[in-house]
């Protein structure tokens, strides 16, 4: 068989799957909207069916949720800075993504969620917005998609690229699917070498992978959240304080008992906490209670008094600022296979980083981390506790590794400029 004949046949068979599982995703939007009602809302965007009339010419960024975006932000707000003339879309997959985006650019940008990966949907919201360029970040390889672009005459770049070996095993099944669909883009812009090799093992052109750098290392520090940091620790000067930072259900207990062990020592430690999903925000503030603690959220007090053992940071896109109110940061998503978070974000702010030993989809940054001092990766979940106790115990420590994350983070910043220069030259040319 030729090329275009094993392609043809590998793209009937999986849209053909998909569309025996469309059933699925209506139970899964379902499921989901019982944990987090907004998944109840906007159906008809998921399925790319649209009351108002196609679009002129936009340029597309794709960015899946929170982490995306804040990611895409530098290369969002530079667009919009060079090119105020153009019509930017930003489309997201959660609830939680697509709240971001409106934080972050209200009406400046358009926003929908991006369909399934149906052939037909796929195609009309193609038809629906016309892009001129489609930027799409990070680790999103949906098939139809990056064939219809091609299809459809649009150039697509992977940027701020980052596979993990467990992402690149699990694509072993799809991948004489996926080899093809990576093969449809501009580029790939990988965020380390690593990565860049794993895209090439996973069939991308090796001519069209570029190691340009992280985005997340161009993410401004907000003059206004260092001066929200300072005033916080105004409030209570001499009263210590850590973070438990994108945790999960699985993950709870632990920092709860985390939390316990450490009042031992200091009776007067604060807890900020924010969950990295919403649907857990009541559930680790009735937790907090439970064990015994004087409880505040920040929706409820917007700040804790000297009595509140456990602030839950129950609101979305401020979890940057309230790094900086930390001593310690423990970054979750860790202490479970969930792969980590985002790690830059508090060196950025100047927090002490601690994790557990699951960061697979951010080895990259954990290895410049750790090199440079600024992370303590921990075996489990008691080692994470002596971690945060001995830094807690130690100023001069935690100043060391605050210097030298914040130095990391000086150092890494570059990969906007190299990915701007990259794509410039697809944007449509001034009217």
């Amino acid at each position: 068989m030729t090329a275009d004949t094993i392609e043809r046949l590998l793209r009937g068979l999986y849209s053909a799957v998909l569309y025996v599982l469309v059933p699925v995703t209506v139970y899964h939007l379902i499921w989901r909207g019982f944990r987090q009602g907004e998944y109840f809302e906007r159906w008809s965007e998921r399925y790319a069916s649209y009351r108002d009339a196609p679009k002129a010419a936009t340029i597309w960024v794709h960015a899946v949720s929170v982490g995306e975006v804040n990611a895409a932000a530098p290369l969002v707000n530079a667009l919009l800075a060079m090119r105020p003339d153009l019509r930017l879309l930003v489309t997201t997959i959660t609830p939680t993504g697509s709240a971001r985006v409106r934080a972050l650019w209200k009406d400046r940008v358009e926003h929908v969620y991006l369909p399934y990966d149906l052939s037909g949907a796929v195609k009309r919201f193609l038809h629906h917005f016309q892009p001129r360029l489609a930027l799409i970040l990070e680790t999103e390889l949906w098939p139809n998609l990056l064939f219809c672009c091609r299809d459809r005459g649009v150039p697509a770049y992977l940027v701020n690229a980052r596979l993990s070996e467990r992402s690149l095993h699990g694509y072993r099944v799809l991948r004489p699917l996926i080899g093809r669909a990576l093969r449809t883009l501009r580029k790939v812009a990988a965020q380390s070498p690593a990565d860049a090799d794993r895209f090439r093992r996973l069939g991308g052109q090796p001519d069209r992978i570029e190691v340009l750098g992280n985005l997340k290392f161009d993410t401004p520090v907000d003059a206004s959240a260092r001066a929200f940091a300072a005033a916080f620790r105004d409030r209570a000067p001499r009263r210590p304080a850590w973070i438990a930072a994108s945790t999960h259900e699985d993950e709870e207990a632990a920092v709860l008992a985390l939390h316990a062990r450490l009042r031992r020592r200091w009776p007067d430690l604060l807890l900020l906490w924010a969950p990295r999903h919403p649907e857990r925000f009541r559930a680790v503030a009735q937790q907090a209670v439970q064990a015994g603690w004087r409880v505040a959220t920040r929706r409820l007090t917007q700040a804790p008094d000297e009595d509140d053992a456990v602030f839950v940071i129950d609101t979305l896109g401020e979890l940057m600022q309230f790094y900086g109110c930390a001593d310690v940061a423990f970054v979750g998503g860790s202490l479970q296979p969930v792969g980590g978070h985002n790690l830059l974000e508090p060196a950025a702010m100047g927090t002490a980083i601690v994790t557990g030993p699951h960061l697979h989809n951010f080895s990259d940054i954990a290895g410049k981390l750790v090199a440079a001092g600024a992370l303590r990766v921990c075996s489990d979940a008691d080692a994470v506790g002596d971690a945060l106790e001995a830094l807690l115990g130690d100023a001069d420590e935690r100043a060391s590794m605050v210097a030298s994350g914040m130095e990391l983070v000086r150092q890494g910043r570059g990969a906007l400029a190299r990915t701007l220069a990259m794509v410039s030259a697809e944007l449509p040319a001034r009217a």
